[in-house]
């Protein structure tokens, strides 16, 4: 634990505040055995959390010759550990001799003993003893002996001491040797216990007897209620403190773990003051109250008679009122649940309860449960997600017992009066409606699971079988049902099927007039017609059934530790018992499904033929009007890609092509609504990303793309498509025309795509051993398989062996690395013409990315050799912090500029001498392989799987093909039989490699400058999901998404290029026009709900230890669309698959309250970490040293600095903000300075040694024939490039935050995207918008000389605002460094209007590419050393700032309160903490990152914002020896821990807070 303080220790009494930072003893867990419990005083004290120190003191002890602390952390004394462990038995035996012969002493005595002073003296030196002794020092026969003496004397009628002594006694003697408690019962220690607590007469006596009583009915619960004692500590709980009142709750929550069913009257009378504790303030006791009420609610549910009696005691009122307040927040998911399940055991059984819950209105209370749920994705902890769903599911049980529908013959008369109450209050149910159906349709849109999406549709056809026309109408009213069932209908499962045409038949039998014109307009018609085609039409077989469990919810179960709530038991059920009355043990013996074979199409059928008339299909009644407009439209899309036009006539196809766009998005802002069907069956949206790309999207799959495709047209089709965002219909509104086309395509997208979420649906893993690729100990089971060798395939051999255990998550790669060797011909080494002919019709895959296991193929080793290989190239891939079979997967989808960047010479001149010749020679072979072209082909089930998935996600994808539905309850006892063939040989890939380069050329002849046309054109190049059909809608939304976000990004570059080509042609004459302030649609409007929430609920699966368990859509989705997720989604997706599941999901405190998981505190648990020694005066040379040692190591990182005994993780993230001070120092030649600029001085550091980069850093350009400048030297820059790539890597790796601004040029750049001229103006935007000016005026030339006309009105030719270029003086030199020359030769002397344009040309190479090219792939190089690059590149440039630096959001109150802790004598009302929160209300930029440092070691939030603090920032009051006002606030930076002393006044507080947090910097050191 460490102070902050001014500089040294030996100044610790002058220190003008303590910051404490965790020591490797902190928080140790001690037995109540250890520390007595005397009162209410000292249990306040101890929780007060002042750490031992004592560790952290001897640990920083050491001699100066000491620099570096190189040990695992708690791992570098073991062997004293287990020395010291073996001494404290050797203790324990000898002390428990000693103990046993004072036990036989004090019974002797204390049978003998007749005074009270003697009894007195005896009790005291027992309880000292039991307080000193442990289970081994006591033997039942001493307990039982014991037992009647403490009972006699707790019974002592004068004397009170002897009385709490004795009590004590009995306390000890349970908590020593639980088994106590069955003597003290026998010898009737609760009856005494509870007379003493029912006539009080001394209050720490009382005290004592409910420690005891605690004690005893852990083990004795039934004991203990049948003697009482449950109203004992109930009746005067107010008497008492909150510490004391928590206690009593947990002697009652104990009993209630065992009620009996048989005699429930002794409880029964507890319920009334339970009922009224509800309302205490204390969360903790509320939480216990709750979980008794609970507990007891479900020990009643058979008895409607005991159920109404709870209900004449409040119960109903006060959990409504407890659920529907503000406490709702701070209470646990679990507990909340179970409340939820209070009130639907209730309704179920009572109809006191049923009618009780409707008058109080309780469908706004499940309203505002239904509506947070789609907000989950924007949680970190994935426990609070689950809890979420499991808090859904609470809430469609209770929907489902609030809606009472009659079912014939099993009809009982509670249920008919239920049935009755609703039809004589129609308002009731209509209210119910209206607040209840628009959230339900919202969580089925959201992306829920199919349990929750059938609770939901369930749900709501009992809502309209129960509603009246009339009621319908209005409940109907603000709903787009039809469209919702649209959507529905595009589902496999046929139990959902089956509900979407009940709840259409109920609305066509009530409506039928009203909604028939809707189902048509959106599609429902032909969805049901569809469903009566075969290939529609879902068949239910037994097989199918078997594949259709879905895991059905038991209600809410605790633990018995009231500390650990566990969620609801799960159990896979068919979902036609997902609502069934009956318990699910009973459901366990009738587990068939109750739909008929052909249920979905007879309903359909039937529908149909009821509901439909045969004139409509006879007839153009179904195609509506607006159908027939967007088809108008799409066609004369399609026909002007017909149309082969001369460069005069472009500029009429284009205003056409305009004019078009113009009319479809009036036509989607018009009043009349376009429908998600009329929207997608018109074709607009395949005509549309067919005309963007040139005709590329529909000729790719016959073609090369890249081989007709003209990038400059594609780039001016985008650029018509721009002016979109400038024009509106509605000059009042704020939103862009372009908005409501993007809003269209994601509700088509949420309505047809049928992306699939796979459940393990298993708890703990096995651990099992894989053989193939290598033999190594899995943590999830292992696959099946039997490789069997192709029909008719002579040029390869028989595998041996029958069935091989195959690691489920390695690619296709790594399995034919292991079968190569195995089944390759040792005498043929090419195929033979037959074979030849044969592997030609297969269908061909490109070469991917090799696997390491790929080695043992070329030197025909045996199998021992092999896998001797394969374990060696494991060991170097963890070095490498990656797995093969993700870095395949991952990489694959990626760009091919991403793919082959940072592979240059320059890069292995940065290589650190400390990487291993292992770690060489794997990248070596991985290079080398690179260019290899697969050797077999996979087939299974006469199907070629795909060299990007792994086998899971390969099985995974048939069974998708096949069923909504997919479960892994067979996956793992199956046998799979997978056929391999010979692959075709390289010369088949010569013409896809020859196609990428006329690519590369072509985008050459782009202006490589002005905008990087790869930008546009790698649109269409890379594959949106390969599982998707490419004829399918969902494939043409993603892809005109996926347009229209890139146009959205580049947004200034389209219409500024346009401008400046205006200005070319005379269209525009002042350089002023081309300054335009354009709008850009929030990126957020791009994130699809449902599939982040889909990513989510994948990401939670016990499978999911790597992106390779899960199914394939989501990393090709993530690679190709990374704007259809959520931040927060993509965060955990880039853990998961860079780091694996270890890092995914970090270990929680035991005792945090926050429920939120940050990455930022990852080595705040159990996880092993690795602790250096660190030198303030040398920052920049201790991160070196670290880097070097461990950078490629996953272990977190901890620091302790020099003389300093704090440690922990306030110290470490200090370091990584003193590291980032470090390269942002003045003279290093790291960064472009802009000293003329005006900025926010609050924004950046005081000190003037600091570069001044108000825009953000970006790296300074050297010239390559430079090798050093003004003492400065290009290596030494490199070095330092390097240096910061590791320490980047490295933050993002641990969850650190760094204090870095970089520029959105330099995140472009580490994303590894190509810069242009554009990007200049966000580093230096007055040298980026006079090389815009420049641009146009060396365009106007070019113009004027390809024309051969000189045009009147282009008045100025060739001057730069009234100036002649020619007389602004400049000279080949980068402005801003002059010793950086940018040509040579006669003609590059000075600047003309001749060379304007090569002078533009190289100063954008020399400031964003080959200037600053070094430096980048340097960056790069020390990155990779930690984990590789690539995987950032799901993030935009705002998110990886946010993902790196953090949150620079602002602190409402409402968001402090939310998110900040009051402990141990302050609450939320406190006067010190309210005057706290306006403190920090007025605090400045400065002293808001003073502030943060403070108290947590950073200057800046994680991201997530407070949120995201784990644990969280917590208040607690200081208790001061002297004058509080003297006194100053503490830390504790590990915790987040502020101890803020009661000052006085606003003032003092604000003074003494301001000197603790600027002079408080710089040291940890004890308090």
């Amino acid at each position: 634990m460490g102070n902050r303080g001014q500089k040294r220790a030996e100044t610790v009494e002058d220190l003008p505040a303590d910051k404490r930072a965790c020591s490797s003893m902190e928080f140790r867990p001690s037995s109540s055995a250890q520390v007595p419990l005397n009162s209410a005083n000292s249990t306040a004290e101890t929780d007060d959390h002042d750490m031992d120190t004592s560790s952290s003191a001897s640990a920083s002890s050491r001699s100066e010759g000491e620099p570096e602390k190189d040990s695992a952390y708690g791992s570098c004394d073991s062997d004293d550990t287990e020395h010291r462990h073996s001494d404290i038995r050797d203790y324990q035996r000898r002390r428990s001799s000693s103990d046993h012969g004072k036990f036989k002493r004090i019974l002797t005595s204390l049978g003998e003993e007749k005074e009270d002073s003697g009894h007195l003296a005896l009790l005291t030196e027992l309880c000292e003893v039991l307080s000193f002794c442990n289970e081994y020092s006591l033997s039942s026969m001493t307990a039982d002996s014991l037992s009647p003496h403490l009972v006699k004397l707790a019974r002592h009628p004068t004397n009170p001491d002897i009385i709490l002594l004795a009590i004590r006694a009995m306390t000890y003697l349970c908590d020593v040797y639980p088994k106590s408690s069955g003597f003290l019962i026998r010898h009737d220690a609760v009856p005494a216990l509870c007379q003493r607590l029912m006539a009080i007469e001394d209050m720490d006596v009382a005290e004592q007897c409910l420690q005891a009583l605690e004690k005893i009915s852990r083990e004795q619960p039934l004991a203990c209620l049948q003697a009482g004692a449950t109203m004992a500590v109930l009746t005067f709980l107010d008497f008492f403190s909150t510490s004391i009142q928590r206690v009593a709750l947990s002697t009652v929550m104990n009993i209630c773990k065992k009620l009996p069913s048989e005699c429930p009257a002794p409880f029964m009378e507890a319920v009334p003051i339970l009922c009224n504790l509800l309302q205490y303030e204390d969360s903790q006791l509320v939480e216990n109250v709750a979980i008794c009420l609970i507990r007891i609610t479900e020990q009643l549910s058979q008895s409607p008679e005991k159920l109404d009696e709870l209900c004449k005691h409040g119960l109903i009122q006060q959990t409504f009122h407890l659920l529907n307040s503000n406490s709702r927040s701070t209470l646990s998911l679990p507990v909340c649940n179970g409340l939820l399940g209070i009130l639907v055991q209730l309704s179920s059984g009572s109809i006191v309860a049923f009618r009780t819950l409707h008058e109080l209105n309780i469908s706004s209370l499940l309203r505002d449960i239904l509506s947070t749920y789609d907000v989950s994705h924007g949680v970190s902890s994935p426990h609070m997600i689950d809890g979420q769903s499991s808090q859904v599911n609470e809430v469609l049980r209770l929907l489902d017992e609030l809606l009472p529908v009659s079912i014939g013959d099993q009809d009982t008369p509670q249920l008919l009066g239920k049935e009755s109450f609703l039809a004589n209050r129609p308002e009731l149910l209509q209210k119910f409606g209206v607040d209840v159906l628009p959230f339900l349709i919202q969580v089925v849109n959201s992306g829920a699971n199919l349990y929750i999406c059938y609770g939901c549709l369930y749900v709501s056809k009992k809502l309209f079988r129960l509603s009246t026309s009339d009621m319908l109408v209005e409940l109907l009213k603000d709903v787009n049902i039809s469209s919702f069932l649209a959507g529905i209908f595009t589902r496999k499962d046929p139990h959902v099927l089956i509900l979407a045409l009940q709840i259409a038949e109920i609305i066509l039998q009530k409506l039928s007039n009203v909604f028939l014109k809707s189902f048509i307009k959106e599609g429902v018609f032909f969805a049901i017609d569809a469903l009566l085609s075969p290939d529609k039409c879902p068949v239910l077989t037994p097989e199918k059934c078997s594949q259709l469990m879905v895991p059905l919810s038991s209600g809410t179960q605790f633990s018995s530790n009231s500390s650990q709530k566990s969620g609801s038991r799960e159990v896979l059920r068919c979902l036609c018992y997902a609502f069934a009355s009956v318990s699910l043990a009973s459901v366990s013996e009738k587990n068939d499904c109750q739909l008929e074979t052909d249920s979905v199409y007879d309903l359909a059928k039937q529908i149909r033929t009821s509901y439909f008339s045969s004139e409509l299909f006879e007839s153009n009644k179904t195609t509506t009007d607006v159908l027939q407009e967007l088809r108008t439209f799409s066609t004369s899309l399609t026909e002007m890609m017909d149309i082969s036009v001369d460069n005069n006539d472009l500029s009429q196809l284009e205003e056409k092509f305009f004019g078009v766009l113009y009319q479809v998005i009036m036509k989607l802002n018009g009043k009349e609504p376009v429908s998600t069907f009329e929207f997608i069956e018109s074709g607009i949206v395949k005509s549309l990303v067919n005309y963007l790309s040139d005709g590329q999207y529909l000729r790719r799959q016959k073609e090369c793309c890249a081989e007709h495709s003209n990038v400059d047209s594609i780039i001016k089709r985008f650029e018509v498509f721009a002016k979109l965002f400038l024009s509106s219909s509605d000059p009042l509104s704020q939103d862009l025309p372009i908005s409501t086309l993007i809003q269209k395509l994601q509700n088509a997208l949420s309505s047809l795509e049928t992306f699939s979420v796979i459940l393990s649906n298993a708890g703990k893993m096995k651990y099992s051993h894989a053989t193939v690729p290598s033999l190594r100990c899995m943590t999830h089971p292992c696959l099946r398989i039997r490789f069997l060798r192709g029909e008719g395939e002579t040029g390869l051999h028989d595998y041996p062996d029958d069935i091989m255990s195959v690691d489920p998550f390695s690619s296709m790669e790594a399995v034919e690395g292991f079968l190569w060797p195995k089944v390759k011909s040792k005498t043929v080494k090419h195929m033979n013409k037959t074979a030849l002919g044969k592997s030609e019709k297969l269908p061909h895959q490109s070469p991917a990315s090799a696997s390491s296991s790929q080695e043992g193929s070329l030197d025909g080793r045996g199998s021992d050799s092999m896998l001797t290989d394969l374990t060696e190239m494991q060991e170097v891939e963890d070095d490498l912090s990656k797995s093969a079979p993700e870095q395949a997967v991952f990489l694959r989808d990626s760009s091919p500029q991403a793919m082959f960047h940072g592979s240059t010479d320059e890069e292995l001149q940065f290589s650190s001498e400390a990487d291993t010749s292992k770690k060489r020679d794997f990248l070596a072979r991985c290079s080398h392989e690179e260019d290899a072209s697969p050797k077999l082909l996979f087939f299974l089930e006469g199907q070629q799987l795909e060299r990007e998935l792994t086998m899971y996600q390969a099985i995974m994808q048939k069974q998708i093909k096949e069923n909504e539905t997919v479960t892994t309850t067979k996956l793992w006892s199956k046998v799979y039989t997978l056929t391999y063939r010979k692959a075709a040989t390289q010369s088949d890939n010569l013409k896809e490699r020859s196609c990428s380069v006329q690519k590369s050329a072509m985008s050459e002849k782009g202006e490589k400058y002005l905008l990087q046309t790869s930008n546009f054109s790698s649109i269409f190049a890379s594959e949106v999901a390969s599982e998707l059909e490419k004829s399918s809608p969902t494939h043409d939304i993603l892809s005109l998404l996926k347009c229209l976000e890139r146009m959205n990004k580049f947004i200034f570059h389209l219409i500024s290029q346009e401008r400046i080509g205006a200005f070319a042609e005379g269209k525009l004459d002042h350089l002023d026009n081309l300054k335009i302030a354009i709008p850009s649609v929030p990126q957020i409007e791009f994130v699809s709900s449902k599939l982040t929430e889909k990513l989510e609920q994948q990401m939670r699966d016990s499978l999911a230890v790597s992106i390779g368990g899960m199914p394939s859509w989501c990393n090709q989705l993530m690679a190709s669309c990374p704007f259809l997720f959520s931040f927060e989604a993509k965060s955990k997706f880039f853990r998961l698959a860079a780091f694996g599941q270890f890092h995914c999901q970090p270990h929680e405190p035991p005792h945090s309250d926050s429920g939120m998981a940050n990455d930022r505190r990852l080595s705040s648990g159990g996880t092993p970490r690795k602790k250096f020694l660190v030198f303030r005066n040398n920052i920049l040379g201790s991160a070196e040293k670290i880097m070097d040692l461990h950078a490629h190591h996953k272990v977190p990182l901890e620091v302790e600095y020099y003389e300093e005994v704090g440690t922990g993780l306030g110290p470490t993230l200090e370091f990584y903000t003193l590291v980032s001070h470090e390269f942002q120092k003045a003279g290093l030649g790291l960064w472009r300075e802009d000293h003329g600029a005006f900025y926010d001085a609050s924004l950046c550091l005081e000190n003037t040694k600091f570069v001044t980069c108000p825009l953000g850093l970006f790296p300074r350009p050297w010239s390559s024939l430079t090798d050093a400048s003004n003492g400065i030297r290009v290596s030494e820059v490199n070095e330092k490039f390097v240096l910061l790539g590791q320490i980047v890597a490295k933050a993002l790796q641990d969850g650190r935050v760094l204090d870095l601004h970089f520029s959105k040029a330099f995140y472009k750049l580490i994303l590894g995207q190509e810069l242009g001229l554009f990007d200049i103006l966000s580093f230096d935007p007055e040298l980026g918008r006079t090389l815009l000016e420049f641009k146009a005026l060396a365009d106007r030339k070019l113009f004027l000389e390809s024309t051969g006309r000189e045009v009147s009105s282009f008045k100025v030719d060739s001057c730069f605002r009234n100036t002649r270029i020619e007389d602004l003086c400049l000279d080949f030199t980068l402005p801003g460094y002059p010793d950086f020359l940018l040509a040579s030769g006669p003609d590059y002397k000075m600047v003309t209007m001749r060379n304007l344009e090569d002078y533009i040309s190289h100063i954008v190479d020399a400031s964003v590419s080959t200037g600053i090219s070094r430096q980048v792939e340097a960056f790069k190089s020390g990155f990779n050393r930690v984990f590789p690059i690539e995987h950032l590149q799901i993030f935009n440039e705002e998110e990886l700032e946010r993902l790196l630096c953090g949150e620079h959001d602002s602190w409402a109150v409402d968001e402090l309160l939310d998110h900040l802790k009051f402990d141990h004598g302050y609450t939320a009302s406190s006067p010190p903490v309210v005057n706290l929160l306006e403190i920090i209300q007025e605090f400045d930029m400065k002293e808001r990152r003073a502030f943060l440092q403070f108290v947590t070691g950073a200057p800046r939030l994680p991201p997530g914002g407070l949120a995201s603090l784990n644990p969280k920032l917590t208040i607690v009051r200081k208790h001061c020896s002297g004058w509080v006002d003297a006194d100053l606030p503490s830390v504790m930076t590990c915790a987040n821990y502020l101890k803020l002393p009661p000052y006085s006044s606003k003032e003092t507080m604000k003074e003494k807070l301001l000197y603790a947090i600027t002079e408080g910097q710089g040291s940890f050191h004890l308090s």
